[in-house]
């Protein structure tokens, strides 16, 4: 089972993203379920968001507590939440940020971190600083979780129209950054 957990304030679409990673892995005729957490219902506070994905039935229904993937939407909670609370050993982080994980001092994980502008991406892409489906994008090229054409197609069902297709882009273009970044980094360790 993949268990992936997603950090962000409220507004930013992390519950949206738990939603969209679970009906991408329904398309490729896996299992899923998808689920929130937060306290008061107010823009800007933390929220938590939680997807399962699994070859078979998925029968546990509580909290993501050992993540194998984190999606931090908003790089701020770094230094007020323990957003990093049981993840597995060499498990994925993803974060919105334009600074690299080294400049946010995420040098001593263990696993994968990556980061990609997704506010940034989304601005240019739709007009509005929800990062969430571009992240989601970031995600499937970072653990292959699910593929770009199932989270392309989940997206464009969710959101029809001008602002489905431009999700889409935002999120194939956080694709193709993480996996410009992967490469960069195998061929980086190759030449150490």
């Amino acid at each position: 089972m993949f268990q992936v957990r997603i950090h962000g304030r409220g507004g930013q679409g992390a519950v949206t993203a738990a939603e969209l990673l679970s009906v991408a892995a329904f398309m490729e005729d896996r299992h899923a379920q998808a689920f929130p957490s937060f306290g008061s219902e107010r823009t800007g506070a933390p929220v938590v968001a939680f997807c399962r994905i699994d070859d078979r039935p998925i029968r546990v229904r509580e909290p993501v507590t050992r993540p194998d993937a984190l999606v931090v939407q908003d790089a701020t909670l770094l230094h007020q939440v323990n957003v990093f609370e049981g993840l597995r050993p060499g498990g994925w982080v993803l974060i919105n940020s334009p600074r690299n994980a080294g400049e946010l001092g995420l040098d001593d994980l263990t696993g994968p971190a990556l980061t990609v502008p997704a506010t940034a991406l989304a601005v240019r892409h739709f007009g509005r600083p929800v990062p969430n489906a571009v992240l989601l994008g970031g995600l499937a090229a970072l653990t292959g979780c699910v593929t770009i054409d199932s989270l392309t197609a989940a997206v464009r069902e969710r959101f029809p129209g001008e602002l489905g297709t431009a999700n889409a882009a935002a999120a194939q273009e956080a694709y193709d950054h993480v996996q410009k970044a992967q490469r960069e980094e195998q061929a980086h360790a190759q030449a150490d």
